[in-house]
C-alpha cells in the first residue's frame, strides 16, 4: 500500500464511506495516517458508585433499578433518565435526544457502563454512558484508546480500524532524519512513532512518539522559513522610495494622536521603504493597538511614490470593510487613493473590469482576498504588499502575491501577540515590530469566568444588550453533535444544537444565526455580511470567527467550554468585541471545576494584555498537557502547538540552523544520511510547507 493511494483502496472503505472521510479532508492513505487522534481515553478499572469522581470518566458495574423514563422538554430536545445502583449506592444515567435507550437498558439487568460523571445538587449523574461488553472491557482495560474528531456517518472506532489496517500493511519506510539527530534529540523511529501516536501502549510511549512527529513538523517549517529569508535578504532594491512630507501632514490631520508605539513602528517602516533592502516586516500587536493606520501610512507613502500597493484580507467581508474605509478617507482627507476591490464573489464582469484597471495602472490601491494571487491578476507596478491577519495566510501565499511585482516590499500584520522568543523562530524571515500600547480612549473589556449554572443570567444579559441595540457572539468548540457521544465529547457544546437552544432561551424578536468552517464560502460571507449590517443580533460560531469581521456594535463575547481552548486563542476571540465606543464584556463558561483549569482561565479575567496572556499560556501549558486544549489560533500545525511545545520548537530551530550551516558550507562533506535527508526535503517538503492548513 502506497501513501499516495486513495482511501478507497483500504478494506471496508467504499465510495459512500469515502465521502464521509472527504468531509475531514482525508483523501489518501497519507492523509489518514496523519489524521491524528484529538484525545485518548484511558480505560481504568471499574469503581464502586460511592467512589465515582466528578468531572471525570468512570466505569461502573451497575444494575438498572427502574424502567428508563423519557421526557420531551422542548422541540427537538428529549432527556432519557435511568436509575442504577450497586451495593455501595445509586446514581442517575442521562441521555439527550436518545429515546432508543429505553429499549437498550432493562430493569433488573446488570451492565458495564462508562461515561463522564457530574454532580448536580449533591446528585451523581453519568451523562451519555456507553454500554460496554465484557469483551470490550477486557480488551481495553489499562490501555489508551484513540478518539478522533469525526463527522456524522463516521465513528471514531471505524476511523481507528481503518488506520490500524493501513499501518499494519504499510511497508517499513526509510527514516529521513539522520541518525545523529535522532540520537541527539532523543527521537524514536518514524514508523514506530506514527503507529504509537495512534495506538500507544502507555502514556510514556505516546509522549515520545508525539515529540518525534512535532519535532519533524517544526523542523521542516523552520527550514522553509530560513530558505525564504535567504532569498529575500540577498536582493538589493534598485529604486528606494523617497520620504514624503505629506505623510506627516496626513498624521497631523488625524483626529487623534498616534501612540508612541505607533510612531516607533511607522518610523521603522518608513526607514525600510527608503532603504536599499526589501522590507519584510511583521507588525505584531493586540486588537485595537492601531496597526491598520500604520499600514495605511505605508500605502500612502507607496502611492505618493507613484507605485501600486495591495492589501490582502482573510475574508471578503473584511476586505469590503477595508475598501469602504479607503473611500471614506479619500473624502475626509482628500487623499490620492484610487482603490479597487477584488474578491471571489464579484460578478465575472466586475472581476474583468477590476483586473483591467489593475493591469493598466488605473488604480493604485488594490484591496482583496486570496483572489489577488490568482494567475490572471497582473499588476502595473506593484511595490508594496500588506497582509492583514497574517496567520490566515501562508508563507507561499504571501510570496506569490509579492512576486506579482518586481522588488516588492512586504508588510504583514498579526493581531495575536505571541512571546518574542517564539515569534523570532516562527516569523524567522521577517523583521518584527511590536505594538504594545493601546490608545488612551479604548474602554477595557470586562471579563468573567463562570460555570454552566451562570448560563441563564448570561442569556438575560445578552437579551438586555440586544435590547439596547448591541450584538453578541457565542463560541462553541464543535460544529455539530457527534455520534461518538461517550466520555468528554458528550459535554462539548456544538454550534447547530446551541443555536436552537438560544432561539428558545432568547426573546423571539432576536435574530440568532450560526457560522462554522464547514459552510460554503458564499454562505459564510452572507452570514457575516448580515451580522456586520446588524440584521443578525446573536451569532453562534466556531473559532472561524477569530478573524475576518469588524463589528464595532458587538459588545458581548460568550465562550462555551472555555477550558478547551488555549489562552492565546481565547484572547484572540475576545478581540472580536471592544471595537466600538460602547462597554464590552466577555463571558468564559467552563464545565471544569479542576483548580489548575480555573487558575489558567483566571489569567483572562485579570488581564486584557495579549503579550502577558501569551507568556502565561506558554508557562501554564506544560508538555504533560498533550490534549484537551484547542490549538492556538495563529499557527495550526498538524500536531504541534507553539505554546505547549515551545521547548520542542526551540530544539527544532537549533537543529535547522545547524543543518543549514552544514549544507551551505561547500567545504563540508555531507554524510550519506544527510544527503538522503536533503534529497527528501527538496523533493517532498521545500515546495509545500506553509504557515497554516485551513
Amino acid at each position: 500500500m502506497k501513501l499516495s493511494d486513495e482511501i478507497t483502496t483500504i478494506k471496508g472503505i467504499g465510495e459512500k464511506t469515502a465521502a464521509f472521510y472527504h468531509k475531514l479532508n482525508i483523501y489518501t492513505v497519507n492523509d489518514l495516517i496523519q489524521y491524528y487522534p484529538r484525545d485518548y481515553e484511558e480505560w481504568k478499572g471499574a469503581v464502586l458508585i460511592s467512589e465515582l469522581c466528578s468531572d471525570a470518566v468512570n466505569t461502573i458495574h451497575a444494575t438498572v433499578i427502574s424502567a428508563p423514563q423519557t421526557v420531551h422538554i422542548r422541540r427537538n430536545m428529549s432527556i432519557t433518565t435511568v436509575q442504577v445502583r450497586d451495593h455501595s449506592g445509586s446514581c442517575e444515567l442521562t441521555y439527550f435526544n436518545m429515546p432508543y435507550m429505553k429499549n437498550a437498558l432493562q430493569a433488573g439487568k446488570q451492565y458495564i457502563l462508562r461515561g463522564r460523571v457530574t454532580k448536580r445538587k449533591n446528585k451523581l449523574i453519568m451523562e451519555h454512558p456507553k454500554i460496554v461488553s465484557e469483551e470490550e472491557y477486557a480488551r481495553n482495560l489499562n490501555k489508551l484508546t484513540p478518539i478522533y474528531s469525526i463527522t456524522k456517518g463516521l465513528t471514531s472506532q471505524a476511523l481507528s480500524k481503518s488506520v490500524r489496517i493501513v499501518l499494519e500493511q504499510m511497508d517499513s519506510q526509510m527514516d529521513y532524519l539522520p541518525e545523529y539527530i535522532r540520537r541527539e534529540y532523543q527521537l524514536p523511529d518514524l514508523t514506530k512513532s506514527i503507529y504509537h501516536i495512534h495506538f500507544p501502549e502507555n502514556k510514556a510511549q505516546l509522549v515520545r512518539s508525539r515529540k518525534r512527529l512535532v519535532f519533524e513538523e517544526f523542523l521542516f517549517f523552520i527550514m522553509s522559513v530560513m530558505s525564504l529569508k535567504d532569498m529575500t535578504q540577498q536582493e538589493i532594491v534598485d529604486s528606494p522610495m523617497m520620504r514624503i512630507d505629506a505623510c506627516q501632514e496626513f498624521i497631523d490631520k488625524l483626529p487623534y494622536e498616534l501612540t508612541n508605539a505607533q510612531k516607533k513602528v511607522w518610523k521603522e517602516i518608513e526607514n525600510d521603504l527608503c532603504s536599499t533592502h526589501l522590507m519584510n516586516r511583521l507588525v505584531q500587536g493586540d486588537v485595537g493597538s492601531g496597526k491598520t493606520i500604520v499600514a495605511i501610512l505605508a500605502i500612502f507613502m507607496c502611492v505618493m511614490n507613484h507605485k501600486q500597493a495591495a492589501f490582502m484580507a482573510p475574508t471578503e467581508v473584511l476586505a469590503k470593510q477595508h475598501y469602504e474605509s479607503f473611500l471614506e478617507m479619500i473624502e475626509q482627507y482628500q487623499l490620492p487613493f484610487k482603490p479597487v476591490l477584488l474578491t471571489g464573489s464579484l460578478t465575472a464582469k466586475e472581476k474583468r473590469n477590476a483586473k483591467e484597471r489593475i493591469k493598466l495602472g488605473l488604480c493604485n490601491v488594490i484591496i482583496g482576498t486570496q483572489a489577488l494571487i490568482q494567475d490572471d491578476v497582473e499588476f502595473y507596478d506593484l511595490k508594496l504588499v500588506v497582509t492583514d491577519e497574517q496567520h490566515r495566510f501562508g508563507v507561499k501565499q504571501r510570496e506569490t502575491l509579492a512576486q506579482k511585482g518586481i522588488q516588492t516590499h512586504v508588510l504583514v500584520m498579526s493581531a495575536t501577540p505571541i512571546p518574542r522568543t517564539l515569534a523570532i523562530i516562527l516569523y524567522g524571515d521577517l523583521s518584527i515590530s511590536v505594538m504594545d500600547e493601546l490608545p488612551a480612549n479604548r474602554l477595557p473589556i470586562k471579563n468573567c469566568v463562570v460555570g454552566t449554572d451562570y448560563r441563564k443570567k448570561a442569556y438575560e444579559f445578552i437579551a438586555k444588550e440586544v435590547a439596547n441595540g448591541r450584538q453578541a457572539y457565542v463560541i462553541c468548540p464543535m460544529v455539530e453533535a457527534s455520534e461518538d457521544e461517550e466520555g468528554s465529547h458528550a459535554l462539548l457544546e456544538n454550534v447547530i444544537d446551541y443555536t436552537e437552544k438560544l432561539k428558545t432561551a432568547l426573546p423571539p424578536s432576536i435574530q440568532v444565526a450560526y457560522l462554522h468552517g464547514q459552510m460554503k464560502p458564499r454562505e459564510k460571507n452572507a452570514i457575516m455580511e448580515a451580522y456586520a449590517q446588524g440584521q443578525i443580533q446573536v451569532l453562534v460560531s466556531t473559532t472561524v470567527i477569530e478573524v475576518g469581521i469588524n463589528v464595532p456594535n458587538a459588545t458581548v463575547m460568550m465562550v462555551e467550554n472555555a477550558e478547551r481552548f488555549g489562552l492565546a486563542q481565547l484572547h484572540q476571540l475576545r478581540g472580536r468585541v471592544g471595537r466600538g465606543k460602547h462597554q464590552s464584556y466577555c463571558i468564559f463558561v467552563s464545565t471544569s471545576k479542576q483548580q489548575d483549569t480555573l487558575e489558567r482561565l483566571q489569567v483572562l479575567n485579570k488581564s486584557n494584555d495579549g503579550f502577558f496572556i501569551s507568556s502565561e499560556d506558554m508557562r501554564l501549558r506544560g508538555p504533560g498537557d498533550l490534549f484537551g486544549i484547542r490549538q492556538s489560533g495563529q499557527f495550526r500545525f498538524h500536531l504541534g502547538d507553539i505554546y505547549q511545545d515551545a521547548s520542542i520548537l526551540q530544539d527544532a530551530q537549533e537543529c535547522a540552523t545547524a543543518l543549514y550551516k552544514r549544507y551551505a558550507d561547500k567545504e563540508q562533506m555531507l554524510s550519506a544520511d544527510e544527503q538522503d535527508f536533503w534529497g527528501y526535503y527538496n523533493e517532498n517538503i521545500a515546495a509545500s510547507v506553509d504557515f497554516i492548513n485551513i
